[in-house]
């Protein structure tokens, strides 16, 4: 997984999954990715950095269920105004379910998972009840697509356990323009 360089075939696959034929006027182009790169003190891993830039910023087609959002934007169902934080690296590097864990005081374990929500990455779209997808941007799993939900927060490709997918955003695509379900590994 290349993060710093879009791979030729990745954007292949993602231009052909959205369908995107408005000659690149649904993206955002680059002087606005970098310009939100330098307002967050990020870079955006490679392949959605051109994605957004030169593809589209956003689809209503998905994924996930309600559609892409814009690189900008959160879902409409976010809820609260919390101060989200980019540049802070995102804490996990496994799966955590908050809900099955009572190693920590609860005042410690809310912290942390506002981390989650707020911190190192970027919210993708969601498929409703309270289920967000976040694409990496900062910390030792930038790249990766993570789900989080109000229960825990699950990485996202093969080499994780849960999915027979590629990892990263190109690999969650690709998973999804297959009609495959999300967590299909045996």
């Amino acid at each position: 997984m290349n993060l710093e360089q879009a791979d030729p075939k990745d954007l292949t696959v993602l231009r052909a999954a959205f369908a995107v034929d408005d000659s690149g006027q649904s993206a955002l182009g680059w002087d606005a990715v970098r310009a939100f790169e330098a307002e967050h003190g990020i870079v955006l891993p490679e392949p959605y950095r051109t994605f957004v830039a030169e593809i589209t910023d956003g689809s209503y087609s998905g994924p996930p269920d309600y559609g892409l959002v814009g690189l900008a934007e959160l879902p409409d169902d976010w809820g609260d105004d919390s101060e989200r934080d980019l540049s802070q690296p995102f804490p996990l590097t496994s799966q955590w379910l908050w809900e099955e864990d009572d190693s920590e005081p609860l005042e410690e374990t809310d912290l942390i998972r506002g981390r989650v929500f707020d911190h190192g990455s970027i919210v993708l779209g969601t498929d409703g009840c309270g289920m967000y997808w976040h694409l990496i941007v900062t910390g030792l799993h930038r790249g990766h697509v993570w789900v989080i939900t109000g229960e825990g927060a699950t990485p996202f490709g093969a080499e994780f356990g849960y999915t027979t997918a590629e990892p990263g955003f190109a690999g969650w695509v690709k998973h999804w323009a297959a009609n495959k379900p999300w967590f299909d590994a045996a």
